[in-house]
């Protein structure tokens, strides 16, 4: 078969993580599920496509002509194929897509590919796809079952109030947290007495640790 083949694969999406500037990482495809026209993707399907580098593209519902990011690295695990984009947040169409993930409006991947390797079990009709030539990814509106979704997304914190339930959530008692939140980005003023010079010191120590924190959650 020499046909270019635009589907949406059966699999539960699970979208890893979502940063303020559009970066999110997630598997585009699960090996060994049966997607709704019987294809069953074969681990190693995706080798040859990683291997050449050809330029595999990140697209709007597929569409050629709406681009919406990069693909910045794409390898195969035990459980599918892994990859994180970047949405293009100064291109129109990546601003409304990342909205409408945030928002769980959308939720779906979708893979556009050729098959070039493949068996098929004519007695139940199932199809599996030993090697593909993967053109693109593309974020989609309507994956093909119902298991195909977001399961989770995360946003890095965007107010105090955000930062500082993040803190929380990061093992930081309720009075740490508040206190780096309130206080963490003023660098102190004035006279200061050695009897607080300790608390200080703590205090922008574990500042310190919030933002490393912080920071790893945005990239990954």
């Amino acid at each position: 078969m020499n046909e270019f083949e635009t589907k949406h694969l059966d699999f539960p999406l699970e979208l890893k993580s979502m940063a303020v500037d559009g970066a999110f990482a997630g598997y585009a495809s699960v090996f060994g599920n049966m997607d709704s026209q019987k294809d069953i993707v074969l681990k190693g399907a995706f080798k040859s496509s990683i291997a050449a580098k050809s330029g595999i593209k990140l697209l709007w519902q597929h569409q050629p002509d709406e681009p919406i990011g990069v693909i910045n690295k794409m390898a195969e695990d035990e459980y599918g194929l892994y990859m994180e984009g970047q949405l293009l947040l100064d291109v129109q169409k990546a601003r409304e897509a990342y909205s409408l993930l945030k928002s769980g409006a959308i939720n779906g991947l979708s893979i556009g590919y050729m098959p070039t390797d493949y068996s098929t079990d004519y007695e139940s009709g199932v199809r599996f796809l030993k090697q593909v030539e993967l053109w693109e990814v593309s974020l989609v509106t309507f994956p093909a079952n119902p298991q195909a979704v977001v399961s989770s997304l995360k946003s890095a914190p965007a107010t105090i109030r955000e930062f500082e339930d993040f803190l929380r959530d990061a093992g930081y008692s309720r009075k740490e947290a508040k206190a780096i939140a309130l206080r963490g980005f003023e660098k102190p003023s004035g006279p200061r007495d050695a009897g607080c010079e300790g608390e200080i010191s703590g205090l922008y120590a574990s500042l310190e640790k919030a933002l490393a924190a912080l920071n790893q959650l945005v990239i990954n």
